[in-house]
Order: structure tokens, then C-alpha cells, then sequence
């Protein structure tokens, strides 16, 4: 019988190896690789324990004697002592009786068990099994209590904590205490965990918790129970239980027991993640003092409410914002830098963290330090001064020049960048006045009504906010900050702390493609694609496909679609309620009272889309969403990723937003690499191979797929934009925001997925780097890495280095 088509791991034997041979070649395609020198002890044991197995099964057949099976055992034993010349493997022979040693105690340390059965779980403790909560295997309850009552050390994972759970182990727990160490982690996520059962375990003896006191963005969802034992058998149940009644009694819960003796590695993984848990900052030793703290986080929704009121609970940053906070005091302190840039992913809280920034230089300076808080958008300010005020608890605090806002003092200020000029207040302060000015969404730093504002103040402390630095048009934003970012938390770092939720992006093959469109200042003529797009029923229909492959339910979609034009977001509004979508369109020059309506529609699902241009970029938050459309080419990384953010929001229900992004073939000068970039993770392979493999590294719960014909449009149009001295120098200019360290050749070409031949065909590295301005900070590694590269691909150049 032939061997089946398919993917396989399984040592090549004398009988596979016959099975290959009489395969037709010509036909079949085999993949082979020598056992790894590494893996070689565990994959040859596991074989053998099969054929041992196995063998031992054909004996009982046939002899039907448990003496012959531990003979035979015995003389494989005898034959491996002689083989490695290890006598100690002797001490291993089975004995004659045929016994399993089931406990061993001493009478005097445990005079309870002289008294009484002595209790073990019911499920083996050598061998994995696995519970899925059926009447017909033992209770998850009681196989808990019968683990505490032969453990000697406990370490227990969940991400909350009842007393309806506690209760039903509390007598284990306390006579286990006496003799053993038990260490708890869990949370306040949902304001699920009981402080009662947190105060309970705190009393106990030799008895350790710790609790993430983060309601709304806990990393915690894992359930695990282990069990060290000193005689070598540990075991842990890993799964969906937390510490509850129903969860370790009556709820279909599904959790796998492992074992030291069956599953050693993954015990000692287990292991090791508990401990880097234990030793995370996120998660505080609790204390009676704490409880006040546990309580207020228990209560708290949120840092402030929308509405300005001031929040009863003392408001603490998160453990991730405290980490840049001390950050930016290491930059100022120690490298004695006070023009710092700040750079946050849309959602993760930049305007509250600058407010801690701001509380922490009052209590540094003894008073009140002058503040002005520069923003481009009205609703961007007054959000920021209600963050403040509640970060201060304080309701007086700042004022707004902006509209028809006029303030009382300049002390203080919130003001947009269009009233800081034409209200001119450089007329009114010296250059000195305030003590910390916040500019928020630095990128746009570039616009000359920036100018004045950044070359006329001299502040003790400039600092900038953004969630992208990176520019279109190359504008260096770091030269304001002495060349550097202070500190930063990016996207892919964000979702994977649970601060934003989880994307996954797809992107549909579009069949209007824009190469012969017009490029004018950094970007596509919006009019030649807003008449593309008008009328096009062929690309509504592609578009309403793309959402029904993709989407699961079209009614439960709340969902943002960014056009190119007011006529194009009109249009395709119009085009989706005739076919029975409920959509609306707005753009800047909507009401704001049309704005408020359409968007609780849109929240209440009485409509699914708002299809917007110019709008709901930044400072607008529905964290509802959960499907963006986008259906024009963003040439902006800036906008794309604000765009983007839009949906990234963390809502109750929400378990990922979808993204629908419609791909054509694009103009040489737009640039699908960055964006893609900066929705993966680090990773040392190229972002060409990543798309071209169509496996990604990204943040968890994340996925991107770019359908057959859109991957070859990008793939194309990488290496089209590429194939330039001028598109080599622009991606150069960002290597160090891209990755973090100084450029050099080899990273160069390794992390863009740049062939040598493509570099050296137009230019030198050397010359790039000059191009650049990055001759200082180059590290020339590029001879040595030539040569080596050359050693191992001769003809790899068709030009030779200058």
C-alpha cells in the first residue's frame, strides 16, 4: 500500500525507505532532512518508546506473563548499560516483583496521612490527560483539591479570582500553606476578581499574590494550575478555568493535564512563563494596605469622563506609560536632553501620558510651570484639557484659545495652531513664558504656521506628540529633538499589550488600477481619482464582494469607509443603501449636530457604514468600529495609520476589526513597503519575503493576507519604487526609525529585502549613506560585508563598488 500524499514527520525506517523507492520520482515530490544533532535524543527516544510499546504488546499476546515483559525490558537495559559503558544504568532494572512505588511519607513530618487514606488525584500523575468537563471523568474540583493535598509547591495563573471558587479548596489551601509556598497571579480585568478571595489568600501562610490593577487592557487570559512535587512528578492543568464555581465545577471547560514525567519540556515552559510573569512590573505584590487600590480599580471604568467631571479614584498611569515616563526623565536627566519627542500609537493614551509628564515637572519645580498645549483641531483640545484636568484633579485648571473660546490668563493654554497665529500671541509672551510647551500631532510640523511657534519659544522642556514620524515628503521631524525619539510604543508593541485590539487586514484585488494617474506634490490628483472611481458600478460590486467574503454578518458591522472626495463618499453611500446597506456619508463640512446623529446611528447599527473624506483622521473616538474600508489609495503612513487607528479602539465584544483594503497597481511613487512594515513586527526577514511568502510577523491575534493578484500589484510596485538612486536614499533617511539602530549594509539590505545587485546596478552604499546625511552615524561595514558576500555569490554584482 502506497504511503499517503501529505505533510509528515516521521523517522525514514527500512520500511518507509522501501515505500520511497518504489514511488515514481518523475511524479513525486519528497522533502527530507537529517535529524537535527540537537533534537536527536528526543526524537530517537520517542521512536523507540513507540517500537518498545509496540513490542511489548506482541509479547503479552503471545507469552501473556508480565515476567516476560520486564525480561525483556531488563535485557534492553543491560544492553545500553554495556553500549555506553554507563554502569549506573543498571540501578534502572526493573525488579522481579513488578511494582509501581505509589507514595512514600514520613510518619513523624505527616502524621495526618498515618491517620487516613492517603489521597492522590484520580487521574494519573505520569501520564497527560485531558478535561472537557464530562460527567464521565473525574471533577476538575476534585482532582484540584487531591493536587494541593500531595503538592509541595503551587504556582496558579488566572485571570480572575472568586470566592466562589475559593471557598470550595479553602480547607486544602490552609492545611497546604503550613507546609508548602503558593504563589497566585491574576487581575481586576472586568472587575471580575473578588477582593475578599485576594484578601483570603494574602492571609495565608507562606503565600504570595500578585494582581494587575489594569480593568480595561490586561495581557492576562491564560488558566494554569501547577503542582511541583520533589519526587520528579509535577503536573499542571492548562486551559479556560479560572478560579470560580462554575468554572472548575459545572462549565464546559476544556483544560489539558501535562505531566514532568510525559511532558517534561512543557512543564519547564510553563515554568519559566510563570516566572517571567512574577517577575513583570505590571503585576504588584498585594498587601492589606492595597486594598483601597484593588477596590478603586475594580470600580473604575475609565481615567475621565468624556464629560469633564473630575473622577472620584486618584488617577495612576498604566505600568507601559510609567515605563516612558521614566524614559523621558532618563533623557532629560541623564543625557540632559529636554527637547523630547514622544512617538504613541493612535490609542495608547499620548495626551495622558504628556499630563503625567506635566504633574511630574510641577512637583519637580515646587509650582505651577506655564504650559501651552498647541493642537490643529478644536476637538482635539478640548478632549487634552479635560485629560489634564483630570490627570491634575483639578477643574479649573488650563484655558482654551480656540473658536470662539477666549481666555481669562495665557498661563495655561490650549490653543490651535491656526488662533496661536492670528491671535499672535508671540505679541503677548516673551520667549522664555512658558515653562513646557506640548505640540501635539508633531507631524505636521512641516506646515509653515508651525515655524514661528517652534523658533520663537525657548522652553525648559519642548515636547512633541505623535503616532508616526515619518513623512511623505522627508521632512526630518527629528531635527527638532536633537535627532532622536525619546520614547516610543509603536503599533505592533501596542496590540500585543492588549492596548489596542487585534487587526486583520486583507487586501482585495482592485480592478481600476491608478499607474497612469497623475503624482502632484507627494500624492495622486484627487480629481482624476474621484471621476475614476464616480460611477464605477464594475468596483461597487468588487467592493460589496470583498465584505461578504470577509465580514461575517453584514448586521453586526459598524464600519468606516475613507473616499478620496465629498462627491466619492456621497456616491458610495448612495450605491450601498440601494442595495440595502444602510450607510450615510460625512465630510468636514457636515454639522457637527449631523455628525453627532449619524454616529450613534452608526453605533445603534441602525446604519453599518459612514463613508467619510477629510474626517475622523484623529482625535474622534468610536471604539464600536469594527470593519474599515479603504477604498482610495492613502498615500500618507501618517494618515494610513491614523486612519487605521480609527477601529483599533478596545471595546467590550470587539474581537478584531477588519480591514478591507482595496489594492491596484499604483504609481512608482507610492510606497506599499512602509505601511506594511509598520503593521509587523521586528523581524529579521525582508518585508518583500514576508508578502511574497504571505507569511507575516505580527502582533498576536493579528493577520494579513493580500489575495493573489493584489500581492503581485505589490510586489511589482515594491520593486519598481525601488529601482532608483533617489528611492534608495528616502529609505535610508528612515532606516533608524524603521529599526532602532544605526544603518549599516548588511542591515540595510537584510531588513528591506534588497538584492546587492539592485544597489550597486544605480549607486554605492556609500554614496546613499552620503546622500543621506548619514555619513556620520554610518557604521562601514560595507568592504567586509562585499567580500563576504561575494564569497559565498560570486556573481552577485553587475557593477563593482566605487
Amino acid at each position: 500500500m502506497p504511503l499517503s500524499d501529505g505533510i509528515y514527520e516521521q523517522i525514514i525506517n527500512n520500511y518507509i525507505s522501501e515505500k520511497l523507492k518504489s514511488a515514481d520520482s518523475d511524479s513525486k515530490l519528497v522533502e527530507k532532512e537529517r535529524i537535527d544533532k540537537d533534537d536527536s535524543q528526543k526524537i530517537l527516544s520517542d521512536y523507540l518508546s513507540l517500537i518498545i510499546r509496540t513490542s511489548l504488546g506482541y509479547i503479552k499476546e503471545k507469552d501473556g506473563t508480565l515476567e516476560k515483559q520486564i525480561s525483556v525490558c531488563n535485557n534492553l537495559i543491560k544492553y545500553l548499560a554495556e553500549e555506553t559503558k554507563e554502569d549506573s544504568l543498571n540501578h534502572c532494572l526493573i525488579g522481579k516483583n513488578g511494582e509501581i512505588l505509589l507514595s512514600l511519607f514520613d510518619k513523624m513530618d505527616y502524621p495526618s496521612i498515618s491517620q487516613k487514606k492517603i489521597s492522590r488525584p484520580e487521574t494519573s500523575i505520569s501520564k497527560s490527560s485531558l478535561f472537557t468537563g464530562s460527567a464521565l471523568e473525574p471533577s476538575m474540583l476534585n482532582e484540584l483539591r487531591l493536587e494541593i493535598e500531595s503538592a509541595d509547591r503551587i504556582d496558579i495563573l488566572v485571570s480572575f479570582v472568586k470566592w466562589s471558587g475559593i471557598r470550595l479548596i479553602k480547607d486544602e489551601l490552609l492545611e497546604f500553606s503550613k507546609r508548602g509556598k503558593l504563589r497566585l497571579i491574576t487581575t481586576s480585568y472586568t472587575g471580575a476578581t473578588d477582593i475578599k478571595a485576594v484578601e483570603f489568600l494574602e492571609s495565608l501562610d507562606n503565600t504570595e499574590v500578585k494582581v494587575s490593577y489594569d480593568t480595561k487592557r490586561t495581557r492576562l487570559h491564560a488558566k494554569a494550575y501547577t503542582f511541583y512535587r520533589k519526587t520528579g512528578f509535577s503536573t499542571a492543568y492548562i486551559g479556560s478555568s479560572n478560579l470560580s464555581n462554575p468554572a472548575i465545577t459545572s462549565g464546559l471547560e476544556w483544560n489539558v493535564k501535562i505531566t514532568e514525567k510525559d511532558t517534561y519540556d512543557l512543564l519547564k515552559k510553563v515554568e519559566a512563563t510563570f516566572e517571567s510573569y512574577w517577575n513583570d512590573s505590571e503585576f504588584k505584590t498585594y498587601s492589606p494596605e492595597d486594598a483601597k487600590t484593588l477596590a478603586d480599580a475594580l470600580l473604575s471604568e475609565k481615567y475621565y469622563k468624556e464629560s469633564g467631571d473630575i473622577t472620584p479614584f486618584d488617577i495612576k498611569p498604566y505600568d507601559y506609560q510609567r515605563e516612558i515616563l521614566e524614559k523621558l526623565e532618563a533623557d532629560r536627566k541623564v543625557h540632559g536632553n529636554y527637547r523630547n519627542l514622544l512617538v504613541s500609537a493612535t490609542g495608547t493614551g499620548k495626551t495622558v501620558i504628556s499630563a503625567f509628564d506635566y504633574k511630574n515637572l510641577k512637583k519637580e519645580l515646587g509650582y505651577q510651570p506655564r504650559l501651552l498645549f498647541v493642537a490643529h483641531r478644536e476637538e482635539i483640545l478640548k478632549q487634552s484639557l479635560s485629560v489634564f484636568r483630570g490627570v491634575l484633579k483639578d477643574s479649573n485648571f488650563g484655558e482654551l484659545l480656540v473658536g470662539n473660546c477666549k481666555p481669562e490668563d495665557l498661563e495655561n493654554l490650549f490653543i490651535s495652531i491656526q488662533s496661536f497665529n492670528s491671535k499672535d500671541l508671540t505679541e503677548f509672551t516673551p520667549p522664555d513664558y512658558y515653562d513646557m510647551i506640548i505640540v501635539d500631532e508633531f507631524h505636521h510640523a512641516a506646515a509653515p504656521s508651525y515655524q514661528k511657534l517652534l523658533s520663537y519659544y525657548t522652553p525648559k522642556i519642548l515636547l512633541g506628540l505623535t503616532a508616526t514620524p515619518e513623512r511623505m515628503d522627508n521632512f526630518d521631524v527629528l531635527s527638532y529633538f536633537n535627532g532622536k525619539v525619546s520614547a516610543e510604543i509603536r503599533l505592533p508593541e501596542a496590540i500585543d499589550r492588549k492596548l489596542l485590539c487585534p487587526f486583520h487586514y486583507f487586501g482585495v484585488s482592485d480592478t481600476v488600477d491608478l499607474d497612469s494617474i497623475a503624482w502632484k506634490r507627494g500624492g495622486y490628483d484627487r480629481g482624476e481619482l474621484s471621476r475614476l472611481y464616480i460611477g464605477n458600478n464594475g468596483r461597487i460590486s468588487q467592493i460589496i464582494k470583498g465584505i461578504e467574503t470577509y465580514v461575517t454578518n453584514i448586521d453586526d458591522v459598524i464600519g468606516l469607509g475613507f473616499c478620496v472626495s465629498i462627491e466619492h463618499a456621497k456616491y458610495m453611500a448612495d450605491s450601498f443603501n440601494s442595495l440595502g446597506i444602510m450607510s450615510a456619508c460625512l465630510h468636514s463640512k457636515s454639522p457637527k449636530d449631523e455628525r453627532n446623529s449619524v454616529q450613534k446611528k452608526l453605533v445603534s447599527k441602525e446604519i453599518h457604514f459612514i463613508f467619510v473624506v477629510d474626517l475622523y483622521n484623529e482625535g474622534v473616538d468610536i471604539p464600536e468600529i469594527n470593519t474599515v474600508l479603504f477604498l482610495r489609495p492613502t498615500e500618507s503612513l501618517t494618515v494610513f495609520l491614523q486612519q487605521l487607528g480609527r477601529g483599533l479602539r478596545l471595546c467590550d465584544g470587539k474581537e478584531c476589526l477588519t480591514v478591507l483594503d482595496f489594492v491596484g497597481r499604483q504609481n512608482i511613487n507610492f510606497r506599499f513597503d512602509t505601511r506594511l512594515l509598520a503593521l509587523t513586527s521586528s523581524n529579521r526577514t525582508s518585508i518583500k519575503k514576508q508578502i511574497k511568502d504571505d507569511v507575516y510577523s505580527l502582533p498576536k491575534g493579528c493577520y494579513i493576507h493580500l489575495e493573489k493578484v493584489a500581492r503581485e500589484k505589490v510586489l511589482e510596485n515594491i520593486k519598481a519604487s525601488w529601482n532608483n538612486k533617489k528611492r534608495f536614499v528616502e529609505i535610508a533617511k528612515s532606516f533608524e526609525l524603521d529599526t532602532g539602530k544605526k544603518i549599516s549594509l548588511a542591515g540595510f539590505v537584510d531588513h528591506y529585502g534588497i538584492s546587492l545587485d539592485e544597489i550597486y546596478s544605480k549607486t554605492t552604499f556609500n554614496e546613499i549613506c552620503s546622500l543621506a546625511g548619514l555619513c556620520e552615524s554610518l557604521n562601514v561595514d560595507e568592504n567586509d560585508f562585499l567580500r563576504k558576500s561575494a564569497l559565498r555569490n560570486p556573481p552577485i554584482m553587475s557593477k563593482s563598488p566605487a
